[in-house]
């Protein structure tokens, strides 16, 4: 198996000081703020090791009392919802991805004490099951009577499990793992296909992925067994027909389907797998279209082919966003294809961090895109929702997608500011990304300490007057000894003309193949200055001939009104029709803030990133003057 990309092992790039860290670090106190007890609380109660009854054997003094009912987890993690216990294994998950980043001990240690704990209530029920859900909600899928998604619950323990033991070195959470299995291995031994493919039809999720990953991690025949016997024929070999069996079809529970295949193909090597992501991509992305914001699904289902029009209520998932970003992840390292890093950037701001309120850390479920829309934000404890599990995932990793390995140097991906650090033919090198927040603009800007700087002193150099069209980056390379190398960086599918790029200062020789800036040269201490022009632009919404919304770079602007209002202008020009507005504050400018003008009503645009209560519309109808 070839690729065109590596990522970096986990925990070697670390996020520095922006409003990416900002959000992680918001993200990284939540984690931290849950109670071991709560998050622990179903799988005790499913293991006979708790309960609340009220009976002599429960003590009601004030301690009891603090820890009551109220300040419990409910919703999706209530005792009486059949997904309790999805929830621990994104929280598991996430936590490897913040300790690996920052080393943080007291969260490593918090991490230990669950998977401990885990592995008691594994023995107490039997030392193999270990869900927070009984096994009979399995026999009932089997027997056809209505179950919530077990295989979609249990696949998240599995999925934190592997990822505590590969990011934190926790072995016990690979026994687990392993033991675990062994109750599927045999509960899914006599299974004819028909049975299996029954099964599979039910919301099966991520099962596939954890399969190749424990056989990953093992290599034992039973986890190679698992995998065959969680193929899904009727969904995977419809698509190497090039059938549409997308359509109004459940979309994330697919996509995780897909994942699994995806990691079948870089672990057993076979070709099918390969090919059976590609015909996905191609009927989900490439045939369906997209919102302008990335978004590929309308609620929790696919929708028509090139027919989105009709479908702009609560239009797009965090869950489906979150794994088709790992989907295109997984086609950049294999194909080194542009688009698919675009599509993960678009869905960046405008899906994972739209969905995230910047103020209080929480997720909104479905992001609304039809007229007079508001985000719905969830709660710290009452809701854990799906998105709420993926929310916390995708805040926590950031990093993976920023550099990547080529063969002769490397691929700067993502324009995330961060440093690494890494090996290249035994000259240690050293490598800070940064983004240029005062000569020049950028997405989801906060207070920044070189902007205060400008604003107090007067013998520094002066910013533009106005906000600058272009977002500016800073790669520093440091190298033990002189190396010669490629680095390569991405040209954003927005950029508008042709990038400026200068090394120490000057104007450096590069070339652009394939979207991609090429610099080769003996690097000792060096910096490179990209330039990336961006200006306002349209995106037209597919199945409607008049409908479009406004973007700036990546980002999407949402207009500040609660209905529908036509915008005379020419589509082809929205500086005909849109003006700067508040560009600047403080310390830093305001990236995306705008103002219709020669209009019968003016009003406001923001990106959608920075909406959190207010009524938003993101298409316009457009009309020529």
């Amino acid at each position: 198996m070839t690729v065109k990309f590596k990522e970096f092992q986990h925990g070697s790039i670390k996020l520095i000081d922006s409003p990416f860290m900002d959000r992680f670090n918001l993200n990284a106190s939540y984690l931290k703020s849950l109670s071991t007890e709560n998050l622990l609380r179903n799988f005790y109660l499913q293991a006979g090791l708790w309960s609340f009854s009220g009976s002599a054997s429960t003590s009601f003094d004030s301690d009891d009392e603090e820890n009551g009912p109220e300040t419990w987890h409910w919703g999706w993690e209530s005792p009486t919802c059949e997904l309790r216990g999805h929830f621990l294994g994104h929280w598991l998950s996430a936590s490897a991805c913040v300790f690996g980043q920052t080393g943080d001990e007291e969260l490593r240690a918090k991490t230990l004490f669950i998977v401990q704990e885990l592995a008691r209530c594994q023995q107490a029920n039997g030392g193999e099951w270990v869900a927070a859900i009984p096994e009979s909600y399995m026999e009932r899928i089997l027997e056809g009577r209505q179950v919530w998604a077990p295989h979609y619950t249990v696949h998240k323990i599995f999925m934190g499990l592997h990822d505590v033991y590969n990011m934190m070195g926790i072995e016990e959470a690979l026994h687990i793992s392993d033991r675990f299995s062994n109750w599927f291995y045999n509960w899914t031994k006599s299974f004819t296909r028909e049975n299996l493919d029954v099964i599979l039809d039910y919301e099966t999720g991520g099962m596939l992925e954890a399969w190749v990953d424990l056989y990953d991690l093992t290599g034992k025949p039973e986890h190679l067994e698992l995998i065959k016997r969680y193929d899904r024929p009727r969904f995977f070999d419809a698509l190497l027909e090039d059938k549409d069996v997308l359509t109004n079809k459940h979309a994330n529970t697919q996509v995780a389907e897909i994942l699994g295949a995806a990691r079948a193909w870089e672990v057993t090597g076979e070709k099918r797998w390969r090919n059976i992501v590609e015909a996905f991509w191609e009927e989900a992305v490439v045939k369906r279209g997209t919102y302008c914001t990335g978004g590929v699904s309308c609620g929790e289902v696919w929708t028509p082919p090139q027919n989105l029009a009709a479908r702009l209520g609560l239009a797009q998932e965090h869950c489906v966003i979150y794994n088709m970003m790992r989907l295109s992840q997984f086609l950049y390292r294999w194909t080194g294809d542009v688009k698919y890093a675009d599509f993960w950037e678009k869905n960046l701001y405008n899906g994972i961090m739209s969905q995230q309120n910047k103020k209080t850390g929480m997720i909104s479920y479905f992001l609304d895109m039809g007229p007079g829309s508001k985000k719905k934000w969830g709660s710290p404890t009452k809701h854990f929702w799906c998105c709420h599990g993926t929310l916390v995932q995708a805040q926590a990793s950031y990093d993976q997608c920023i550099f990547h390995k080529q063969l002769n140097g490397i691929t700067i991906s993502q324009f995330i500011p961060s440093r690494t650090s890494f090996s290249y033919e035994g000259t240690n090198v050293k490598m800070e990304l940064r983004s240029s927040t005062q000569n020049g603009s950028g997405p989801i800007q906060t207070f920044h300490k070189s902007g205060y700087e400008q604003i107090q002193y007067v013998h520094v150099p002066q910013i533009p007057n106005d906000r600058p069209d272009c977002y500016r980056h800073i790669l520093h390379i440091e190298c033990g000894t002189q190396a010669e190398f490629e680095v390569k960086t991405r040209i954003p599918w927005w950029v508008q003309g042709e990038p400026t790029v200068k090394i120490n200062g000057k104007v450096g020789e590069y070339s652009i193949q394939s979207s991609f800036i090429h610099l080769k040269k003996i690097w000792k201490n060096d910096q490179i200055t990209l330039e990336f022009p961006k200006q306002l632009y349209t995106s037209s919404l597919i199945g409607s001939q008049n409908m479009v919304a406004l973007m700036d770079g990546p980002l999407v602007l949402a207009g500040l009104v609660e209905e529908e209002r036509e915008i005379v202008g020419d589509p082809n020009k929205p500086d005909t029709f849109l003006t700067p507005h508040n560009e600047r504050h403080h310390s830093f400018w305001n990236d995306g803030t705008y103002k219709t003008k020669n209009q019968p009503i003016n009003f406001k645009f923001i990106p959608l990133v920075d909406v959190t209560d207010e009524s938003y519309t993101l298409y316009f109808p457009i009309r020529k003057s």
